[in-house]
């Protein structure tokens, strides 16, 4: 008897544990994957690419950058990093002579467009074959979900 009861208590445990572990069988709705925009990227009127004079240079440092849509939606930017590419000259022990050399400097921002103290540098220092890139540059849109714009490089000519 005590053997009849140990079993059936058993299978009644069993039978429990089995009934706990049961999926709730919920219907789970997908989120249709998100689609970015397609965007371009705009220092004044300038796109990646574009070739300008260093006066046009010094002027488009201080204009914000903007991404826009083909139905002309602007996008709010979150970030993005900059790079100064600067030319200097150095003289080769050796021979005396001055070779070109680039340096570059370059941050991560949050805000356009960029802040006084680079602007101001930049403005003091462009000269030709210098470069102004933004590159990774991170936007949302209305719903706030956040894609990459496309880069942009102009060249000083």
């Amino acid at each position: 008897m005590k053997i009849m009861i140990k079993y059936l208590l058993s299978i009644l445990l069993l039978s429990s544990i089995n009934i706990s572990f049961a999926q709730n069988k919920q219907i789970i709705t997908k989120e249709p994957k998100f689609k970015p925009p397609v965007v371009k990227t705009y220092l004044g009127v300038n796109q990646n690419g574009a070739q300008v004079t260093v006066d046009e240079g010094v002027q488009l440092v201080s204009l914000p950058l903007k991404i826009i849509d083909a139905k002309n939606n602007q996008y709010t930017i979150d970030s993005y990093q900059f790079l100064y590419r600067q030319k200097s000259f150095i003289r080769d022990d050796e021979t005396g002579k001055k070779e070109e050399v680039f340096t570059i400097s370059a941050d991560r921002f949050n805000s356009t467009p960029l802040p006084k103290v680079w602007v101001d540098n930049i403005r003091r220092r462009l000269q030709k074959d210098e470069q102004l890139y933004f590159f990774d540059i991170v936007v949302k849109d209305k719903q706030g979900r956040s894609f990459f714009a496309p880069e942009l490089k102009i060249t000083i000519k």
